[in-house]
């Protein structure tokens, strides 16, 4: 393996290494084929050497299987999805206690099925192997779990101590347990929802918290089920509260709430890409979300996304190759006859992860 400067890098080069910038979030993964527009932009990052495989790799092919269906294959993504699934059904049984036997919750073991269940998947690699889930049902109890272990990444991305990320776990997995008091025939309408079905629904936030209000749970995973829809300029609910005002423990889990719900299927819709989602975060969240939070999640949400194989709106398939740091959701990507920037071509989009 060679370590080249960027300057004398040629079109063709395989990178033998993940490549990083000094902020520690990664630019390029290993095994990436570079090209002249991918050379030309290392210079943004501040790259200045990068390691060099002495093979050479040329571009996939249509016939080369996706990363989701590498992925789907692994014996890591068949554990995941076992151990995912049977802790659904443990969910189920212990919220169904809690709400209907007003049963104490089993913080030791929600914590421990989490764990368990993020221990199957590097933390990074999370989002892949939800995305990979997203056929399975998508009820309240597999929504829980999703936004648990999303808030167990975000909890690593931001240094967490281990008191405050199982604090951020917990209250992700109980945020939404106020649905359970809400009628199925609401919570699953397959069209749009009335005006009186929508309050109903906005009802959840203060059922939760007042089936958590009893138990002996930190303050913060109260607040989140009370608050996880409330938005810093003041246009969530129930109280139409500021930034200032909302816990922040609820204002992590609103993001990671908002991004699960988003690339969920739902019974009136397909799941979002999500580079629609992030698309939709870079243009509101910094005025509905923590800017801080908000941040750092689409910086390093965007590179979990780093190889896998997608369809863009005008029906060309291709493969995201590298991110453009000022529009994250408009990645590089390595067509067959070549690469499209798609930050050059806004009315291009990418439609779904193959």
């Amino acid at each position: 393996m060679n370590l080249v400067s960027v300057q004398d890098l040629i079109p063709g080069m395989r990178v033998g290494v993940d490549i990083y910038n000094l902020h520690n979030q990664l630019v390029l993964p290993k095994d990436t084929v570079l090209t002249k527009e991918i050379i030309d932009k290392l210079a943004d990052y501040s790259i200045r050497y990068v390691r060099i495989s002495e093979e050479k790799k040329q571009p996939a092919t249509g016939i080369n299987r996706s990363y989701s269906q590498r992925l789907k294959s692994s014996r890591s993504f068949q554990e995941f999805k076992h151990e995912f699934i049977s802790n659904v059904y443990v969910i189920k049984d212990e919220f169904n206690d809690v709400v209907t036997k007003n049963m104490p919750i089993n913080v030791d073991k929600l914590l421990e099925k989490t764990a368990t269940v993020f221990s199957k998947a590097d933390g990074t690699n999370v989002f892949d192997m939800l995305h990979n889930m997203r056929e399975y049902d998508d009820s309240t109890y597999v929504h829980s779990l999703n936004v648990s272990l999303i808030c167990g990444v975000l909890a690593k991305w931001l240094n967490f101590s281990k008191e405050d990320t199982d604090t951020l776990v917990l209250a992700g997995m109980l945020h939404d347990i106020g649905k359970l008091s809400i009628p199925d025939s609401i919570i699953k309408k397959p069209g749009k929802l009335s005006k009186e079905e929508y309050a109903i629904i906005k009802t959840h936030t203060t059922k939760g918290y007042d089936i958590l209000s009893t138990q002996t749970l930190p303050d913060a995973v109260k607040y989140a089920a009370l608050m996880h829809h409330e938005r810093c300029d003041g246009t969530g609910y129930p109280h139409r509260l500021k930034y200032e005002k909302i816990d922040r423990f609820a204002r992590l889990v609103a993001i990671a709430d908002v991004y699960d719900a988003m690339t969920s299927a739902r019974v009136y819709r397909g799941p979002m890409s999500p580079f629609s989602v992030v698309e939709t975060f870079e243009k509101e969240g910094l005025q509905k979300y923590d800017p801080e939070y908000i941040l750092v999640f689409l910086e390093h949400i965007v590179n979990t996304y780093l190889n896998n194989r997608v369809l863009l709106s005008d029906g060309r398939k291709g493969e995201v190759v590298l991110i453009n740091k000022t529009a994250l959701s408009k990645p590089l990507i390595q067509l067959e006859d070549g690469f499209l920037d798609l930050a050059k071509h806004k009315d291009i989009t990418i439609e779904k992860i193959i």
